[in-house]
């Protein structure tokens, strides 16, 4: 009988131990943190395909210190956060200082030249859009890339330092950066017009809370109707699935809308005008009306 008892007690004891050691509830109660969980944490994250003098070199341009905690980034990474080509190389390097709740994103390129495509405040909003609030992000590359890479590096950090970020939200993100620097390449357009056309429909969103895919459609042109900027209707479309997917995702921009704030408020000291209404035909009409007036001066001296 005591042997018994003591087999069926020993048996509970391992059972239970299995329990601790699977449970899903227990090991995300030991890992889940958040951004204010690593207050105090500088983490660096190397492109994945420099070679140990680029390595050395980035380490400079970011001033990587004694105690930073240092990963590399994959197109292994880039295939696991938001299912894209393993094979991708991996140059842009970021350095990330988590900050406290309230301080925002900050967004500085190091190295300008050489990240081709891709603007501070793209970042700023991509890095919103993926969940990422409160951060001093340092972004360089030593050779010229298109800097698009530099947000899984982002998402490496997080993920390695035990920050869970939404898979759907990683990949919209993404999907935005892409969508954003592409449009900015378009003729007629600037990085500046995009990203406060993004911004200023995420603002919407955020205000209208949309329900349906044609509430978001009707966003989506009020905006660049009201920004003056004329698309094809592939990239249209483009844009309406985009943000059509964040509406799925049910993502809460009304949390970071002085953010969004803030990021047009740049743009629009950059874009040098209040209303954001600035199109390419405005320059030209004024670059005709100061060549009307040196024709007018020369014709008066003849």
């Amino acid at each position: 009988m005591m042997k018994r008892i003591s087999k069926l007690l020993l048996v509970g004891i391992v059972a239970f131990g299995l329990m601790i050691q699977f449970s899903p509830f227990v090991q995300a109660a030991e890992i889940a943190k958040t951004e204010e969980d690593l207050l105090g944490e500088t983490i660096v994250v190397y492109g994945g395909n420099l070679n140990e003098a680029q390595k050395a070199e980035v380490k400079d341009i970011l001033n990587v210190e004694d105690g930073d905690t240092e990963y590399n980034v994959t197109g292994q990474d880039i295939a696991h956060y938001i299912n894209g080509d393993p094979n991708s190389n991996m140059y842009s390097s970021v350095k990330i200082t988590p900050k406290e709740e309230g301080h925002g994103i900050a967004v500085q390129i190091l190295t300008a030249n050489n990240i081709t495509k891709v603007t501070a405040d793209m970042y700023r909003n991509a890095l919103l859009t993926a969940g990422i609030e409160n951060a001093v992000v340092e972004v360089g590359s030593p050779i010229q890339v298109t800097g698009e890479s530099a947000l899984s590096g982002i998402y490496k950090a997080y993920d390695a330092s035990g920050v869970e970020l939404e898979q759907g939200r990683m990949e919209v993100a993404n999907d935005e950066l892409e969508i954003t620097s592409d449009l900015a390449d378009k003729e007629g357009l600037s990085e500046e017009k995009v990203t406060a056309l993004m911004t200023e429909i995420k603002k919407v969103i955020s205000e209208e809370k949309p329900a349906t895919r044609e509430d978001v459609e009707r966003i989506v042109s009020e905006q660049l109707d009201r920004l003056e900027i004329t698309l094809n209707d592939d990239d249209r479309q483009l844009l309406i699935d985009l943000f059509d997917k964040m509406r799925d995702l049910d993502i809460d921009f009304g949390k970071v809308k002085d953010q969004l704030e803030d990021i047009t408020s740049t743009i629009k000291d950059k874009l040098g005008d209040l209303d954001l209404n600035l199109d390419e035909g405005f320059w030209e009409k004024v670059k005709a009306f100061f060549n009307d007036i040196i024709d007018w001066i020369a014709s008066f001296f003849k």
